[in-house]
C-alpha cells in the first residue's frame, strides 16, 4: 500500500436552517461508528454499514427544526458525499463489488460499480408504513439520497422476506460488503480501472 492509499479519509460539514451535520469517514478503518441522530434505527443502519464495510464513520448531528425527514435526508447526503470524497480519483480500486446476504427470513443482493456516473436502483419491498418508528417513505429517501450522492452505479434488491427490519438489515449489509469489495485497493493495478482512462 502506498502513502496515498493510507489517507482515504474525508470530512464534510453541512449546515442549513434545518440541520447541522459534521461527518468524517475513513475508508480503511476498522468498522467503527459514532453517531447519535436521535433515531435509533437510523443509527443502527449506519452502524451496520460501518461494521461490514469497515468504513469508520463519525457524525455530529443536530436538528434545528425537529423534522425527521430533513434530518434523515441530510445525514444521507453527507454520508454519500463523504464516501465519494474519500474515494478521490478512484485510482487503483477494484471498482466492482457485489454481495448476497441472508438475514433470517430475508435475503438481499447488491452490486456496485464505482464509476463516477450516478445511477441507482433499489427495491426494499417494505410492507409496513413504518419500520422502528421511521416512515417507509423516509427510509426509502435515505437510501435514495445516499446512493445519489455516492455518485456510482449501485443496485440493491431485497429478494424476499417477511420482516421489514430483517429486509433492511440484509439490504444494508449487502450494500456494505459490495462497497467494501469495490473500494478495496487492487495491489496489481496502476492508475484508473477503466478502458477510457477516466472514471
Amino acid at each position: 500500500m502506498s502513502d496515498t492509499d493510507k489517507f482515504r479519509t474525508a470530512s464534510l460539514s453541512r449546515s442549513t436552517s434545518e440541520t447541522a451535520i459534521k461527518l468524517n469517514v475513513n475508508l480503511d478503518g476498522e468498522g467503527k461508528a459514532q453517531i447519535s441522530s436521535g433515531l435509533k434505527f437510523l443509527d443502527h443502519l449506519i452502524t451496520t454499514f460501518s461494521k461490514y464495510s469497515l468504513v469508520d464513520i463519525e457524525a455530529d448531528v443536530k436538528s434545528h427544526d425537529s423534522i425527521l425527514h430533513h434530518l434523515i435526508e441530510d445525514i444521507a447526503i453527507c454520508m454519500g458525499q463523504s464516501l465519494d470524497k474519500a474515494l478521490g480519483d478512484r485510482a487503483r480500486i477494484m471498482r466492482f463489488g457485489y454481495a448476497i446476504v441472508p438475514m433470517d427470513d430475508s435475503r438481499s443482493n447488491a452490486a456496485i460499480d464505482l464509476v463516477k456516473r450516478q445511477y441507482s436502483k433499489f427495491e426494499l419491498k417494505l410492507d409496513r408504513s413504518e419500520v422502528e418508528g421511521i416512515a417507509k417513505e423516509d427510509i426509502e429517501h435515505f437510501f435514495r439520497s445516499l446512493l445519489q450522492n455516492l455518485v456510482a452505479c449501485t443496485h440493491i434488491q431485497v429478494e424476499y422476506g417477511e420482516d421489514d427490519h430483517h429486509k433492511l438489515e440484509s439490504a444494508m449489509k449487502s450494500f456494505a460488503i459490495a462497497f467494501r469489495n469495490a473500494a478495496a485497493i487492487d495491489q496489481r493495478r496502476k492508475g484508473l480501472p477503466s478502458t477510457k482512462d477516466m472514471m
